[in-house]
């Protein structure tokens, strides 16, 4: 299934792009994390969540969304 992810603040800095599209079988949330540290090693050292299709997830959701953001921390007020 092809997914659009979409990086905000500095994972958009790391990936260099604010969008990308990527095709992805079933399976859960944490594939995407594994492929994402895979193409950009720096995110291992970066704080992110995970949202999918504006909802946030943890790493075992099952992956079956359209998009995913890639967030990083943000401070409430």
């Amino acid at each position: 299934m092809e997914i659009e992810i979409k990086y905000f603040g500095m994972i958009a800095e790391v990936t260099g792009k604010p969008s990308e599209v990527l095709e992805f079988s079933a399976g859960p949330i944490s594939s995407v994390k594994e492929h994402l540290f895979a193409t950009y090693p720096e995110l291992q050292q970066k704080n992110f969540r995970i949202a999918q299709d504006q909802e946030l997830v943890a790493d075992n959701a099952p992956l079956n969304g359209r998009e995913i953001a890639i967030l990083p921390p943000f401070a409430g007020g």
